[in-house]
């Protein structure tokens, strides 16, 4: 086994645990000198340069010029040989050899151990985390706050746009209008022709508008897919829109009443005749549609979605990303697993595992 000395990412800013690795000054193999420059990295306020500690060889480069990596990232190694190596280290080692994780990153997802270990436990779904970026504990904090990934909201900017054009978009647009704080540029949808007109707004484009928008200044959006026969779409379209930098708002009809100790998250929705009872919380990414209740001590986790009319009774718990179905009724102190979903009229009496299905119209749990 080759011995290595390890190439780290420094820490230039404490404000900024992250660097860009804007060049690479040298190639695997390559012969290095002590002090000779091997990388330079930028942050938002700073520039500095990697340097080679003793003399040796470049091995295992892990990254490329143009990627970001957190500060203490391994770059590459110092090797006495130009095919130094050590089968029990990135990049050699194998899948076999590699430290256990609760749950294998998706294909193309760039985190860091910390930030996923985060967003496992908070129950993240890391497929809708985004791409372009690295991950990092920041951004994983700034998404379960519902915050953009970069967020600067100007004095008096109201211009917000609707991600979605579909049912559920339009009753957002409705629910905006009424509200009057805001002005809608118009909609964002992958499955419209751009320049057709809903609503009175025009369909500006896909996801690919999304950067010029926040170039033009624009910071705000709404979710409008409602997700309820694929709710990745959703969660999708959220990732998205934080990636990209925007921030979601809380809407809420004014016709909806919350009682002054519900506590509501960014991004939630709530329409027409909503009620929130007391000490009740909403969490990021939630839709309260029309005529739902909502009684005292409820709490929902992030992206749940209760259908018109459906009603909770005090103490219940709803999991992330689980749907309640119109004019259903769950009992007092039940909890609602991860990912559930409750048929429309149906009647909860117990705990629904993560998962579970309750058919349209029952009473659950079976008899």
């Amino acid at each position: 086994m080759d011995k290595l000395i390890p190439i780290k990412i420094p820490l230039l800013n404490p404000n900024e645990p992250e660097a860009l690795l804007a060049s690479l000054e040298v190639s695997e193999g390559d012969r290095l000198e002590p002090g000779q420059v091997l990388a330079v990295i930028e942050t938002t306020k700073s520039t500095g340069e990697i340097l080679a500690d003793t003399a040796g060889y470049l091995v295992g480069l892990r990254y490329r010029a143009g990627e970001t990596l957190p500060a203490g990232e391994v770059l590459a190694y110092i090797g006495t040989t130009p095919d130094a190596h050590d089968p029990a280290l990135p990049p050699w080692q194998t899948p076999e050899q590699s430290s256990p994780s609760p749950e294998t990153s998706p294909a193309g997802l760039r985190i860091t151990e910390p930030a996923r270990k985060l967003a496992v436990e908070a129950g993240l779904d890391l497929s809708t985390l985004p791409r372009d970026i690295l991950i990092t504990g920041e951004v994983v904090r700034s998404l379960l706050a519902g915050k953009p990934i970069s967020q600067e909201i100007p004095e008096g900017e109201n211009r917000i746009l609707i991600y979605g054009a579909g049912g559920h978009g339009r009753s957002l647009a409705a629910l905006i209008r009424v509200l009057g704080s805001y002005k809608i540029i118009g909609f964002l949808d992958d499955g419209y022709p751009v320049g057709e007109e809903v609503l009175g707004l025009p369909v500006l484009g896909g996801a690919e508008k999304l950067a010029e928008l926040a170039d033009r200044g624009v910071r705000m959006a709404v979710n409008g897919v409602g997700g309820i026969g694929d709710l990745q779409i959703r969660l999708t379209v959220d990732a998205r829109l934080m990636a990209a930098g925007f921030f979601c708002p809380s809407v809420i009809h004014p016709t909806a009443f919350s009682e002054a100790s519900a506590r509501l998250a960014d991004g939630v929705q709530v329409f027409p005749f909503a009620y929130l009872g007391t000490e009740v919380s909403v969490s990021y990414g939630c839709i309260i549609n029309t005529g739902v209740i909502v009684s005292h001590n409820c709490t929902l986790a992030r992206f749940v979605n209760l259908s018109p009319g459906a009603t909770l009774a005090g103490g219940v718990t709803v999991a992330e990303n689980a749907l309640i179905g119109m004019r259903a009724t769950v009992n007092l102190n039940v909890h609602i697993g991860r990912g559930a979903r409750i048929g429309n009229g149906a009647t909860v009496k117990a705990d629904v595992p993560d998962g579970g299905v309750v058919p349209a119209g029952t009473i659950w749990p079976p008899r």
